[in-house]
């Protein structure tokens, strides 16, 4: 599991338990109790890091991330083809270099070694704050999804992964999936 997948799943699982906590706070009038004779509340479950891993809004974002970081990443990767060519320069020719020659180089390395260090925690930090803008709007549309499809068919309780034991009776994973892929359709750029 890639590093930002565990921290989608992680704030979605957080962003559904607090919408669930809070439209249990924010007025919402506490269900009726089941008259003599009716049938059980419906219990649900969803295996949120599949929604994650499979959701085409996910996909999307993550494709939008790559596009956009692309030339940073080039440019990282020239800069760190750079530092290896001094490297290894500083190790062939440092015996046979004067001094003063040897000492500029190293210090050529140094600076460039901290240069490569900046300009990769510059885009890391790019990344994750772009990563939020792009995710956090995705993250609210599979929450709204996993809701729509519990009300449609009925569920009163939805629960997300990870549980201990969930039957594959009560996993609504698949229909989220499906009704996401409807709406990616549905917003799909020719």
């Amino acid at each position: 599991m890639s590093a930002l997948t565990r921290k989608l799943f992680l704030h979605s699982r957080h962003l559904l338990l607090t919408g669930l906590a809070l439209a249990g706070a924010v007025g919402a009038q506490p269900a009726p109790a089941p008259a003599a004779g009716s049938g059980a509340a419906k219990i649900g479950y969803v295996d949120m890091l599949r929604l994650i891993e499979s959701s085409p809004q996910i996909a999307e974002v993550r494709a939008r991330l790559k596009r956009e970081f692309a030339p940073r990443d080039e440019a990282i990767r020239a800069d760190d083809a750079k530092l290896a060519a001094l490297r290894l320069r500083y190790e062939r020719d440092s015996a046979i270099m004067t001094k003063d020659d040897a000492d500029a180089l190293k210090r050529e390395i140094d600076a460039t070694e901290r240069a490569n260090k900046r300009l990769k925690d510059e885009a890391r930090a790019d990344f994750n704050e772009r990563g939020k803008a792009y995710n956090n709007p995705t993250m609210q549309l599979i929450q709204d999804t996993v809701i729509e499809v519990a009300r449609a068919q009925g569920y009163d309780l939805v629960v997300p992964s990870p549980v201990l034991y969930a039957s594959s009776r009560i996993d609504l994973t698949d229909a989220v999936l499906q009704r996401l892929r409807q709406l990616g359709a549905g917003s799909a750029k020719p």
